[in-house]
């Protein structure tokens, strides 16, 4: 998919107190304060809806059970754990690492503001990373990556809990490679595994020498997992961006969980000149520049000067009043960037900008984007913006995170939330015997998914609250992973 194209002309952007009327890209609304603490505890909730395995006695959405007992058994290998990646019940490794990343890069950099949500964003880190460990070690000269036909499950509209489609196991090995999959696991491992060195020295230990080995795997035997695994994952989640920047995503990612040098030649070895205004899942280039522009802005190391370029060039390729700007606005105010679960950009972006600012603030740095003076604050406002605008501050008076504010959607495009659960009907639900009774239904979704941020307004701000309307209704992991960060900084 491509990016829409779309007028340039934005107005400034710019902070208003709370409880006045605003006039924000020719939308009027009522800017209103909000809980960022609650809408920070919500969003890691959401996770634990989203669990596949076996579920432990504390689990808090209890609308769910057990779900993928016997998953790897096909393969002869324990693969239970992790998570269903969006509304569907397979496991995707690719966005499901991904999402661990971001995760973990949001502690990092947050957790000091979590306060008591900490244990429970490291819970939701360590329940993929877990899965994500026995992906790695299960077998041998394999990394499994992910587990369930997605062709036969979305035929289906059943719970995870009555799965009956088969759950084939999908790995890559040298013969068949995914540098760009294990570039993201070995990210993930890495990530977290410095999450865990003060609480867990052992674990710790343990996640980032599989990261090591996993990283080690994806440069040896380069090649696109969806070349290898073709179906399985396309058009699923296919690697669109080519496997150089989960490459220098990963080693970015052991470079700072190890500082060993064979990391940083191997970064500047990839180079830094591939210009992009997204982040993504698939797409890590604007992520890996931004954790790497971290030594040249804290530390003043030149080895990082082209990696803060980079990001710097990022930025001002998002920013509405930047001259070089490649990102649409809708009217209300809400960065555009694809039509397919747009806020997943939405999230991951505005990661990047709260970040960056925080390490701009530190060593106060400002820097141009032509004649335009960007400094923290500028970054700031526009996220703040785009939160609110999540959390209801936008001409529907929508928030789109599930069971936030008083008006939220009710019809997501999730199965296990559209069914009714295990507890109020024993009886299996078969495959298709969903479809008419849940999926084309007008009635409200019976379990609330708490925390869920879905796919988003359509680019004139517009959205229709209907669970056949993926791409606007659907939530997903990455989606909620990206904004847990920066709810913290706000919080």
């Amino acid at each position: 998919m491509a990016a829409r194209k779309g007028s340039r002309n934005f107005l400034h952007l710019f902070s208003l107190p709370v409880l006045v009327f605003c006039l924000c890209f020719g939308t009027l609304f009522v800017e209103a304060k909000h809980n960022y603490r609650d809408a920070l505890a919500k969003s890691i909730l959401f996770f634990e809806g989203q669990r596949s395995g076996k579920l432990p006695r504390d689990q808090r959405l209890t609308w769910r059970s057990h779900s993928g007992l016997r998953d790897g058994s096909l393969a002869g290998v324990s693969l239970m754990g992790g998570y269903y990646d969006a509304g569907d019940n397979v496991k995707f490794n690719f966005p499901m690492a991904f999402s661990t990343t971001m995760l973990s890069w949001g502690v990092l950099e947050f957790g000091g503001r979590m306060g008591s949500e900490i244990n429970n964003a490291k819970a939701a880190i360590h329940w993929a990373t877990n899965y994500l460990y026995k992906c790695a070690t299960a077998t041998p000269g394999k990394l499994y990556v992910g587990v369930g036909d997605p062709n036969a499950d979305h035929k289906c509209w059943e719970r995870p809990e009555d799965m009956d489609t088969p759950r084939s196991v999908y790995s890559v090995s040298p013969s068949n490679p995914g540098s760009d999959v294990a570039g993201e696991t070995a990210a993930a491992l890495a990530a977290a595994s410095m999450v865990f060195r003060k609480s867990d020295r052992r674990y710790a230990s343990m996640l980032l020498t599989t990261a090591k080995k996993v990283m080690q795997f994806a440069i040896q035997y380069r090649g696109s997992y969806s070349d290898s695994l073709g179906s399985a994952v396309c058009p699923f989640y296919c690697s669109y961006s080519g496997y150089k920047d989960e490459l220098l995503w990963g080693a970015a990612w052991l470079f700072r969980a190890t500082r060993q040098t064979y990391y940083l030649n191997f970064i500047k070895s990839l180079g830094a000149n591939d210009a992009t205004d997204i982040f993504s899942w698939d797409n890590k280039f604007a992520g890996a520049r931004v954790l790497l522009s971290r030594d040249a802005l804290l530390n003043k190391d030149q080895n990082y000067e082209p990696f803060k370029q980079g990001a710097e060039d990022f930025i001002c390729r998002i920013l509405p009043n930047s001259p070089s700007t490649t990102t649409q606005y809708t009217p209300g105010g809400l960065m555009y960037k694809l039509s397919g679960s747009n806020l997943q950009y939405v999230t991951s972006i505005s990661f990047l900008l709260t970040t960056y600012s925080k390490f701009m603030a530190v060593s106060r740095h400002t820097f141009n984007c032509g004649s335009v003076v960007v400094t923290p604050t500028t970054l700031r406002r526009l996220v703040r913006r785009q939160i609110n605008y999540i959390l209801g501050d936008n001409s529907m008076r929508m928030s789109y995170m599930v069971g936030y504010g008083a008006n939220y959607p009710k019809r997501i495009h999730h199965r296990a939330s559209s069914l009714p659960s295990l507890f109020k009907q024993p009886q299996s639900i078969g495959c298709s015997n969903g479809f008419q009774a849940y999926y084309y239904t007008s009635n409200p979704n019976p379990n609330l998914l708490i925390g869920a941020v879905v796919g988003g307004p359509n680019q004139n701000d517009a959205y229709n609250d209907d669970r056949t309307d993926y791409s606007h209704s659907e939530p997903a992991t990455y989606t909620n992973a990206a904004i847990i960060g920066t709810l913290a900084y706000f919080s």
